[in-house]
């Protein structure tokens, strides 16, 4: 049976038809490869934990999360090409921490509610010492998500501005503003009283 093509479309059928056949056959088009998801999880799993350390605290158990993030990755690996899978890791993760913190929120308030009532029974300096640690942590909890998870990553863990923008998907400028204004409503909170 004779083909039966315009001029020229003929070309393109065929190119559009090798292209196809190749996606097809590439392997690196998903993440089912077990190879693959290894280097992933070898690649991106620390900064993974680190970010949701320092963003929601080892309270909320991080590291069990990093996990719960690769094996949606393997259950969804078919969906998922290579150069998307560090941000779905994330979104994964953040999405499951979120989830499990608008359990605890009772717990927690209980929590906060319980230390207040201690520092009341400890000698002045303690008390002191309480009020600040106090006073610190609710001007943590104050700050915004975004200024909050930046601060920790480069106090605490020590990044550098631009592993911390390339980490957050933000520029270099933005992690410095949002480190500057920290630090000047942390100073503002805490020295106050």
């Amino acid at each position: 049976m004779p083909k039966k093509f315009l001029p020229g479309y003929e070309i393109l059928f065929l190119f559009l038809h090798k292209i196809y056949s190749l996606m097809r056959e590439r392997p690196d088009t998903n993440c089912c490869d077990e190879i693959l998801v290894k280097e992933l999880f070898r690649k991106h799993a620390k900064d993974l934990y680190q970010f949701l350390y320092y963003k929601y605290g080892i309270e909320n158990h991080p590291k069990d999360l990093v996990q719960e993030a690769f094996i949606k990755l393997w259950n969804h690996c078919h969906k998922i090409i290579p150069e998307k899978a560090r941000s779905f890791l994330f979104t994964v993760a953040n999405n499951q921490m979120l989830n499990e913190l608008a359990k605890k929120k009772t717990v927690l308030k209980y929590h906060q509610e319980r230390s207040n009532e201690n520092t009341s029974d400890t000698p002045d300096l303690f008390r002191e010492e309480d009020d600040y640690i106090v006073r610190l942590k609710k001007a943590l909890e104050e700050l915004t998500e975004d200024q909050r998870t930046t601060l920790l990553l480069n106090r605490i863990e020590g990044k550098k501005h631009k592993e911390i923008a390339e980490m957050l998907g933000i520029s270099r400028k933005a992690v410095e503003k949002r480190i500057y204004t920290a630090l000047s409503i942390l100073r503002e909170k805490v020295e106050k009283k």
